[in-house]
């Protein structure tokens, strides 16, 4: 999707984590993601959210529930810098809303807010607009992990009220107490957890003024330098998917992006993709809506993307997905 942003590998190597104790290759969960263990080695990668969508959607096809357990493992030290300045925030009330400032860092997929109700204080998560086979997941995966966030601050558990979620009741639910400790509702408006508003006044144990405004500070930094390259990587995205059809080549786009082929290749690889990547995840992405929305021929969409045989399209499509166009269609 074109919205697509940057977001670092934290998520993804949980997810490896998770069912690394269970035999699981990473293959399995890396397929179709363009993401390789050489990635996962570099601290400084950087990775699209559909990359780790893909990597999400292969976990869920495994195991459904567990965005709630992700949700658990997902502290407030996985978040780096930002975790730094939450921690050394002087209440939990100035730690989250430095964290609603700066949703880059956060990685999150929805736009998050702390909502007043009397004297309650919801902490809402709303407009998701990622895949939406990954709702659930993806809000299960959010709403634990910012609960997990408030612990960590605290030191201790953030006593809640009521918690609620978009998605139906899933036959899972069972699983939800052990992450909320509260009565929780599903088909809701929005994925929010509610808790007394005196909380946002509570000293963080860990504050520490000259520590979190040097924090604070990098954090600006790094948002700055975050969303300066996510507008400059969604506009290579946006001529790309307009051309699909007659991919303009890595020199061709460099010419487009009014830079050389070296430099062009250069940014890309600071950014943790490739040409080539980028053209597979848009062809990707297009291949699957022409799937699932049209009737259209296989072939007709292998030419729509730009492939030259049909036999080409259907052996790019197994790499990505892992099974053939027809049956992704089916």
């Amino acid at each position: 999707m074109l919205h697509s942003h940057l977001t670092t590998l934290n998520a993804v190597s949980l997810v490896l984590s998770t069912f690394e104790h269970e035999g699981l290759s990473g293959e399995v969960l890396l397929a179709g993601s363009g993401i390789s263990p050489a990635d996962l080695s570099r601290a400084d990668t950087r990775i699209t959210t559909n990359q780790e969508m893909q990597v999400c959607a292969n976990a869920v096809a495994l195991k459904r529930d567990i965005g709630l357990a992700l949700g658990r493992s997902m502290h407030v030290s996985s978040y780096g810098m930002l975790g730094y300045a939450l921690l050394t925030s002087a209440t939990l009330g100035d730690a989250l809303h430095l964290a609603l400032r700066y949703p880059a860092l956060l990685g999150t997929l929805f736009d998050l807010s702390l909502v007043e109700d009397g004297e309650r204080i919801w902490f809402s998560a709303s407009n998701y607009r990622e895949n939406p086979a990954l709702a659930a997941f993806n809000a299960e995966f959010c709403m634990v992990s910012l609960k997990v966030i408030c612990n960590d601050l605290l030191g201790h558990a953030l006593p809640l009220h009521a918690a609620r979620f978009e998605h139906p009741a899933p036959d899972y639910q069972g699983r939800y107490g052990a992450c909320f400790d509260c009565p929780v509702a599903f088909d809701s408006f929005d994925n929010a957890f509610a808790f007394d508003r005196h909380w946002l006044a509570q000293p963080l144990p860990l504050a520490d003024p000259i520590t979190h405004q040097a924090m604070a500070e990098r954090c600006r930094r790094q948002n700055t330098e975050f969303t300066g390259r996510q507008a400059w990587l969604g506009r290579i995205r946006q001529l790309l998917d307009a051309q699909l059809d007659a991919a303009p080549g890595l020199e061709g786009l460099a010419e487009q992006m009014n830079c050389s082929a070296r430099t062009l290749r250069r940014h890309l690889k600071g950014l943790g993709c490739s040409y080539q990547d980028l053209l597979d995840e848009l062809r990707f992405e297009r291949a699957k809506q022409m799937l699932c929305e049209a009737h259209m021929p296989i072939y007709q969409i292998a030419e729509k993307l730009g492939f030259s045989e049909t036999a080409s399209f259907r052996h790019a499509f197994v790499r990505w997905s892992g099974v053939a166009p027809s049956q992704f269609r089916s």
